[in-house]
């Protein structure tokens, strides 16, 4: 036997040994809060040189807390249940808490201590997802619950999410806390990856949101703050290339954002029509969307005939609402919605306090609604929606599942 041979034939065994051991891949999925397609294709240069394929992707109606459920669960709105925030419930468990709430001064019902009795009432209802009171009149708030009570970043959740999969199969991975920082969970996410232990990541970069929604798509931090994701997700890409034979990044978002160009009162133009709340009718007035209950028949006519009236917004139909998959038969989002046309806003609302420059939640057709899918590996075609994404994360797992 040749020489080389020989010593190929003693040292199979080592290699293929060594190629079993060493062999280590990394699904690194990275969310990045309303970072759409379209705002994707102003800024090419967005890790260029790495992304092999990007796709837009369909979102869901509402917003991110709807939005993040279907892209961990696969499912859509009406399947997950998380629609929206708040939902009508008769009786509510604020009921005794808001009833005195509603009595503090004007000046106490805004800012730092919103946050506080925000925090007050998650802490005393056990509350374990993301809680907020936003704006929401604390004499309105007697109407209501919350939807999300629990966490659905962690395991045996409100519904089942990749992350239980993870835990079913003894598969190591980690997800970063949303209540941290950005910089926090890019630093450990940086640790996780030299530890090489993790075998599927989830990075959360939520800040451009908030900073489109204060500046616009088209403001100078908005840019910079793209600049410096692409830096910060390079640098733990490149480093997870040094402990990896094999890192598929993904790079995922869950709708668009549109600049504001016009703001409605629509609050005025129902409170016009000499209804009583609460005895009449109900509603929920989101940044885009205002949800109604009715108590009275005469209460169902007039806001119906004043809302075709809007020409900035449109009534979505049973019909509507089944083919968006956001339908609920008991109407506990409501009994009827109104959704506004995009760029459009209603404001005040019950969620902001202060007119944003950007703004999504518009109806998921609407171009600007698009989410993404961003990947250095091939992207299959039937990827069409953000409730797609769980799919390719069962992919790259698929020798774990």
């Amino acid at each position: 036997m040749p020489f080389y041979a020989t010593i190929l034939h003693k040292a199979l065994p080592y290699l293929i040994l060594r190629s079993y051991i060493m062999a280590k891949e990394l699904a690194l999925y990275t969310f990045i809060d309303a970072f759409g397609y379209e705002i994707y294709q102003q800024h090419p240069y967005f890790l260029e040189d790495i992304i092999e394929e990007a796709k837009p992707l369909q979102s869901v109606l509402g917003f991110t807390n709807t939005c993040l459920p279907s892209i961990l669960s696969g499912k859509y709105p009406q399947e997950h249940g998380e629609a929206s925030p708040f939902f009508y419930s008769d009786p509510s468990p604020f009921g005794w808490m808001m009833k005195y709430l509603s009595y503090l001064p004007k000046w106490l019902d805004y800012s730092k201590v919103r946050s506080m009795l925000s925090s007050m009432v998650k802490h005393l209802h056990h509350y374990r997802g993301n809680f907020q009171l936003y704006a929401i009149p604390f004499d309105k708030l007697i109407y209501f619950d919350v939807t999300q009570k629990q966490d659905y970043f962690v395991s045996n959740g409100p519904f089942e999410t990749i992350f239980d999969a993870c835990v079913k199969h003894q598969i190591n991975y980690h997800c970063s806390d949303w209540r941290q920082s950005e910089t926090e969970n890019i630093n450990t996410m940086h640790t996780k990856v030299q530890e090489a232990k993790i075998r599927f990541g989830w990075l959360h970069l939520p800040t451009l949101d908030e900073i489109m929604h204060t500046h616009g798509t088209q403001s100078d931090q908005t840019t910079q703050k793209i600049q410096w994701l692409d830096a910060q997700i390079r640098g733990i890409y490149n480093e997870a290339l040094k402990h990896y034979d094999k890192v598929s990044l993904y790079i995922l978002s869950d709708q668009g954002m549109y600049d504001v160009t016009q703001r409605v009162d629509l609050i005025n133009e129902i409170e016009s029509l000499e209804l009583i709340y609460g005895q009449d009718y109900v509603a929920m007035y989101e940044a885009t969307m205002a949800r109604f209950w009715f108590k009275t028949a005469e209460a169902k006519e007039k806001i119906t005939q004043k809302l075709k009236t809007i020409e900035s917004g449109d009534i979505l139909d049973d019909r509507e609402l089944k083919k968006m998959k956001s339908y609920f038969k008991d109407g506990r989002f409501g009994e009827l919605i109104f959704l506004m046309q995009p760029s459009i806003m209603i404001h005040p609302n019950y969620f902001e306090n202060k007119p944003m420059n950007g703004m999504h939640g518009y109806h998921p057709n609407a171009s600007g609604s698009n989410a993404l899918l961003l990947s250095n590996q091939t992207i299959p075609h039937d990827v069409t929606s953000i409730t797609d994404i769980r799919r390719t994360m069962e992919y790259e797992l698929r020798a774990s599942l």
